[in-house]
């Protein structure tokens, strides 16, 4: 069968990976390049090229149909444009434009690395056969998108669902995204190490001072550990209610590296939810790890290609979808 396929880019800081993806979310064949995240933009899209390059020799390329791209963010799909913080380097650099000329023209869909782990998660994962759903990854920072109606609601620049950047407490730290007591700023895998240490916890003789070690202390029982995986828990909560009240989320999913803490972070989260999720059209809210592994991005990628392509076909012929 032609154009059978898509490919897919997953863009962050560490690295560029690219692939092509079947319609059953496959991946056939992989290529990736380290990110040079510090040099100058045209160095960063040099290693783009190089992915998308090495994908171009394989036998299946002439069946992609279309390339998804989820790149860490801010991205601005309206545009095609992308500023990832991680990359200053890349500031409103025109990413969209400069891939189809590196795929020889195909169709090409942008959203932010967040939404791409929501898209796999409702394709492949933990949100799948859900119609309304919040995917997050909690790592070093938090991201995170939506699934209404069944369907990828990335918003006009592909970043709708950025969970992370709601304030969760009004005097809390400032964020360095200029608000204050965001999401990422209590909940992300820095931070929690960073209030650990700060209360008075002390890493081990091997000096690890991560979030994985804060983890590793609060299952032994370490208190000052414990209360700040707590601290997290009760900001994520307080985000995912928050959204489910506004918009009837069903199912929140969560992945990234904080999230394979297991049950350090999700027994305080799931108790904190019940103090947010109060009211009756929220109270069956299910709180879940994610599924898709690091193959999310890529996966997510794939799937905003090809959702992006029903959309298309939907409106020529003259349906809405759901």
């Amino acid at each position: 069968m032609q154009n059978d396929l898509v490919a897919a880019l997953d863009i962050g800081g560490t690295k560029i990976a690219g692939a092509l993806v079947d319609l059953h979310g496959r991946i056939l064949v992989r290529a990736q390049r380290p990110t040079p995240a510090q040099e100058e933009g045209e160095t960063v899209m040099r290693a783009v090229e190089a992915v998308v390059a090495e994908l171009s020799t394989s036998s299946y390329w002439p069946r992609a149909r279309a390339l998804g791209i989820g790149s860490a963010g801010p991205v601005d799909a309206s545009k095609g444009t992308v500023s990832p913080v991680n990359v200053p380097g890349w500031r409103d650099f025109p990413l969209v434009e400069r891939v189809v000329a590196a795929s020889g023209g195909l169709p090409v869909e942008l959203i932010g690395d967040g939404v791409a782990i929501t898209a796999a998660e409702h394709w492949q994962g933990a949100a799948q056969g859900y119609d309304n759903a919040l995917c997050m990854v909690v790592s070093t920072g938090v991201g995170g998108g939506l699934v209404l109606g069944g369907r990828l609601h990335p918003g006009p620049t592909g970043n709708a669902g950025h969970i992370g950047h709601i304030s969760v407490d009004l005097d809390g730290d400032p964020c360095p995204c200029g608000a204050r007591g965001c999401v990422e700023r209590i909940a992300s895998g820095p931070n929690i190490a960073r209030r650990a240490v700060r209360d008075g916890w002390c890493p081990g003789p091997d000096g690890d001072s991560s979030a994985a070690a804060v983890a590793a202390a609060a299952r032994a029982g370490d208190p000052v550990a414990r209360a700040s995986f707590e601290r997290a828990a009760q900001a994520l909560a307080a985000g995912i209610a928050a959204t489910a009240t506004l918009v009837e989320i069903d199912i929140a999913v969560i992945g990234g590296g904080v999230a394979k803490s297991g049950e350090v972070l999700f027994t305080p989260l799931r108790r904190a939810l019940r103090d947010y999720a109060t009211l009756s059209f929220v109270r069956a809210l299910t709180v879940t790890p994610a599924l898709t592994g690091t193959d999310a991005g890529l996966i997510g990628a794939a799937a905003a290609a090809l959702g992006a392509g029903e959309r298309k076909r939907d409106v020529l012929l003259g349906g809405g979808g759901s």
